[in-house]
């Protein structure tokens, strides 16, 4: 339930720590991550609109944050709204999980209802790929040993990171 890991941290944990079921894992980390989907959903809006009639810096920072996001985002994803949100959910990174996307429902007056189901879905999609992902992980530690695994984890997150910084020093540039 915890905003950023969410089930990106708890499926593998249950997993491997814990060693449990997959399917009891997967059904707890999903169900586990649309519970405070729930609660964004029905009361984010009417408790920043309750702190933005009480406090001025509440009523410029949702004004300025609600304006930034639509434009940011609503005329690049108004034909694919719901695909958006989908994908948004079912990428296994940080910050793109059931907390974020149900923000950006509200902001973006998605009904309940369907935010909920585009929200779930996606959380589906991204329990099985981090399943996947998981159960990659623990097959090389198995075959291989956990050296080679780190190996690999550290190469990729070398390789992450020298693309971000080559992404940014162009972005400097252009």
């Amino acid at each position: 339930m915890m905003p950023v890991s969410e089930l990106r941290a708890s499926l593998p944990i249950a997993l491997t720590a814990y060693q449990l079921n997959w399917g009891i894992a997967y059904l707890n980390s999903v169900i586990g991550n649309l519970i405070p989907v729930v609660f964004l959903l029905l009361f984010l809006k009417p408790v920043s609109g309750w702190l933005s009639e009480n406090f001025k810096f509440f009523q410029k920072f949702f004004f300025w944050f609600s304006e930034r996001t639509k434009k940011n985002h609503d005329s690049r994803f108004k034909n694919q709204r719901d695909l958006a949100l989908i994908a948004f959910v079912a990428i296994p990174l940080p910050g793109t999980g059931g907390w974020t996307a149900a923000i950006i429902a509200v902001l973006l007056g998605i009904p309940f209802k369907k935010a909920f189901l585009l929200i779930a879905l996606g959380l589906a999609l991204a329990g099985l790929i981090v399943s996947a992902i998981t159960f990659t992980g623990i097959s090389i530690e198995k075959y291989f040993g956990w050296q080679i695994l780190a190996g690999i984890l550290l190469t990729l997150g070398l390789a992450w990171l020298i693309y971000n910084i080559y992404n940014l020093k162009n972005k400097k540039y252009a």
